[in-house]
């Protein structure tokens, strides 16, 4: 019941043996009793109050942790996730198919792409670029203006050495703000198999 941003929060800050634990158990889950929700502390309670029923109530699933899981770090996710994979493969793609990460950005069209660049620093972009492949890189450079993506280049080259912890803090943050976008419907994910898209 927590928001998905919170509750990546909350799991990053446990032990690593926990985090597993957890992920795996909120993603199996999707019922729970009323009396089970009754020892939550009261703020939750309040917010819950709304959807208590005397029936199950719907909660967790792998939309759920898929949508907890892209507000992780990218450390965290992928420890999480090779653990899991590790240990149930299956379930770990569920995951994963439901997640979007830096490098789906091939997935957005050149309309949405230009829309997200909008929105991001241009020092998050370089950064974010140094640790991309190719075909990421591509899919950028060729929605910006060819001042601006020789801007980028040449920042990207003047930045030197960077720090694989830095990097992924500005992907998570272009995540974000494709997310939002998203949420708002301002931008469409084309994820595949069977979401349609008309026209």
């Amino acid at each position: 019941y927590v928001d998905s941003d919170r509750c990546a929060k909350i799991i990053a800050q446990l032990p690593e043996e926990e985090r597993i634990k957890v992920v795996e158990a909120v993603a199996r889950m999707d019922s729970v009793l009323p009396e089970a929700i009754k020892i939550i502390e009261s703020e939750v309670e309040k917010k819950l109050s709304a959807v208590m029923t005397t029936d199950y109530t719907k909660i967790g699933g792998i939309d759920y942790i898929a949508d907890v899981m892209n507000y992780m770090d990218r450390s965290n996710e992928k420890y999480i996730l090779d653990a899991l994979s590790a240990k149930d493969i299956t379930l770990a793609e569920e995951i994963r198919k439901k997640m979007f990460v830096f490098e789906d950005i091939l997935l957005l069209d050149d309309r949405a792409i230009q829309r997200v660049l909008r929105d991001v620093d241009n020092n998050d972009l370089g950064l974010s670029l140094k640790g991309s492949n190719e075909q990421v890189q591509a899919a950028i450079f060729n929605n910006l203006s060819k001042r601006l993506a020789t801007m980028i280049k040449e920042d990207m080259e003047f930045m030197g050495p960077v720090r694989m912890k830095d990097v992924e803090e500005a992907q998570q943050k272009i995540v974000n703000i494709i997310r939002k976008l998203e949420d708002s419907s301002e931008i469409v994910i084309s994820r595949g198999g069977g979401d349609e898209i008309i026209v």
